[in-house]
């Protein structure tokens, strides 16, 4: 293989060589050849994910070294015809992308120049002479995913058809519904409406928005928690793109005054599935849906990799483990409540217990538990759920969200007769939860004896581990933001960069930041003597639990998020 001379002497060579040069340090280099000998690969990958080394000055000393050029594949388009010369898996194994063609001469970027078997093989393969230019290896490896992905119909083609063939007015509230089922039929529609569905899946969208206004049509995704503009389709789509949206969605396309609920589902590849959540709404002009993605394939049940330190995974599982009692998890919505909770719920799943949920709406169904979707306009409420619940001898119990007293005085019952009830809240922390269970009603020895834990959680946007960067340390902002200042100078801080891997926009994915707060006796006694949420909070600290802050402190300090996601999703401390 390719890789085998840089995993031995080359790679030595340039270890030592940008040692030599002062370009890194002996320890940074143990790091990378560490992380060679356990991961494999070329130890020039390994001195740049580890931090040893820029990505550009490796290049540079890399072309410097050989006496070739340098170059940056993102400021270059490689034409279609001279790709044809390198197949994908040549390119892939050598890790080589042709860049250009002169004359007899076929000019190609590599990232180890002295890879001489590579060299050969492309000139057996090619019939051209091969001149070399250097990128760096992540550079290589992202154009080749660029370049050699299978493409399907631009947005432009499909848009561009679509105003040719779609002759819809722009303002047909007039518009008969066997138009408005045919112009959603036109092929031209059903190519944009399926375009905009799989590059929101493709993206790693949560949400879809397909918004009209006066004069603007606009779709935009909403990735890692923020929505960003992806197209305005011509406003005299409008009408058939959204009675397209709503025919797939078993929706009354005649209906455009109130706001209707749907789903529908989508079979994409090889047996995967995805649910889309739809919701449209009439506005002044015109009817927005929004789309929520439900994908199962994606949904992250591993209580390890949810975002829990170790000491608050460790209570978290005491307090859902115990065969009675009440655990919450509380934060504002989108904060991932309903994944928490399914990741316990999956953790209980046994033949020996009957779990019962009730949900507004069910998301995701587990074999094994008993999900029930609430309907408050026949009175199936959450309150009317958890009654018959009690009748269907259930040994543990979630509840979607406790509203209201007649709830909350249930699901206390339920926890305080033998049963394990999960539920959530919205409130800001944990400690504030329990002011808001005394302000619905619920006497403060009730709440002593049923909770076992309260959990308030956050996202943070997780930086995109390919491009993040150092960040220059400004004391007074991480002092603000909650950072002890003998602390300051013993981490690293990173920013967003942006790459091709998270599409310029410096993250990819998010993780959650939680405050577990098990029910101690001295918070019992603190709750019983009507003590004021600051304290409680206060004696919470002490027993060791972290506050939504220090949990995020903590991500930034291990190089996961930036002090920007910092402070933009957790409130200071005020102890």
């Amino acid at each position: 293989m390719a890789e085998a001379p840089q995993v031995g002497g080359a790679g030595r060579r340039l270890g030592e060589l940008l040692v030599r040069q002062n370009l890194i340090s002996i320890a940074q280099l143990k790091r990378a050849q560490d992380a060679q000998a356990k991961d494999g690969g070329r130890l020039g990958y390994h001195l740049i994910k580890t931090g040893a080394i820029e990505e550009h000055k490796l290049t540079e000393f890399m072309a410097k070294q050989y006496g070739v050029p340098a170059i940056n594949l993102k400021d270059f388009e490689i034409d279609a015809e001279v790709l044809k010369l390198i197949p994908r898996e040549i390119a892939e194994k050598h890790l080589v992308i042709p860049v250009n063609r002169a004359g007899s001469a076929l000019i190609v970027a590599i990232s180890d120049p002295a890879n001489i078997t590579a060299l050969d093989d492309l000139k057996f393969l090619t019939g051209y002479n091969i001149e070399t230019v250097v990128a760096s290896e992540m550079a290589i490896r992202e154009a080749i995913e660029h370049y050699y992905a299978e493409k399907g119909p631009s947005v432009a083609d499909v848009l561009g058809e679509a105003e040719e063939q779609l002759s819809v007015s722009g303002a047909e509230e007039e518009e008969s519904i066997v138009d408005l089922e045919k112009a959603a039929d036109d092929a031209p529609v059903v190519k944009l409406v399926n375009l905009i569905l799989l590059d929101a899946i493709k993206k790693g969208a949560s949400d879809i928005h397909v918004e009209p206004y006066e004069k603007d049509f606009r779709v935009r995704y909403r990735i890692d928690g923020v929505l960003y503009e992806v197209m305005k389709p011509p406003l005299k789509l409008r009408n058939a793109l959204t009675s397209r949206l709503k025919i797939m969605s078993e929706l009354d396309i005649a209906e455009r005054r109130l706001p209707q609920d749907g789903r529908m589902k989508l079979r994409i590849g090889q047996g995967r599935e995805m649910d889309f959540r739809v919701a449209c709404c009439p506005t002044i002009f015109g009817e927005k849906i929004v789309l929520r993605l439900l994908d199962k394939g994606s949904l992250q049940l591993d209580m390890t990799k949810l975002g829990f330190d170790e000491k608050q995974l460790k209570w978290f599982i005491d307090g859902i483990e115990r065969p009675y009692g009440m655990v919450l998890v509380t934060g504002p919505t989108g904060s991932g409540k309903t994944t928490t909770l399914y990741s316990a719920l999956q953790r209980l799943n046994r033949v020996t217990d009957n779990i019962s949920t009730a949900e507004d709406p069910v998301e995701f169904n587990f074999s094994g538990i008993n999900q029930v979707q609430m309907h408050d306009d026949i009175g199936l409420n959450f309150a009317a759920a958890l009654r018959s619940f009690l009748r269907q001898d259930p040994d543990i119990i979630m509840v979607g969200e406790v509203r209201d007293f007649e709830t909350a005085e249930i699901a206390v019952k339920a926890a305080l007769t033998g049963h394990l009830v999960l539920s959530t809240l919205h409130t800001n922390d944990a400690p504030g939860t329990i002011s808001r269970l005394l302000n619905m009603g619920i006497e403060p020895f009730l709440i002593v004896a049923s909770l076992n834990s309260i959990v308030a959680q956050r996202l943070c946007r997780v930086l995109c581990q390919e491009c993040k960067k150092e960040a220059p340390i400004d004391e007074q902002a991480l002092i603000e933001a909650g950072v002890p200042p003998e602390e300051i100078g013993s981490f690293k801080v990173y920013e967003p960069g942006g790459c091709k891997t998270c599409n310029d926009r410096g993250y990819k994915g998010r993780l959650a930041v939680y405050e577990v707060m098990p029910f101690f006796d001295s918070l019992k006694e603190l709750v019983i003597n009507g003590a004021s949420t600051a304290e409680l909070k206060q004696e919470a600290v002490r027993h060791g639990m972290q506050t939504l802050r220090m949990s995020a402190i903590n991500k930034m300090k291990a190089g996961v998020t930036s002090l920007e996601e910092v402070v933009g999703n957790t409130a200071p401390d005020r102890l």
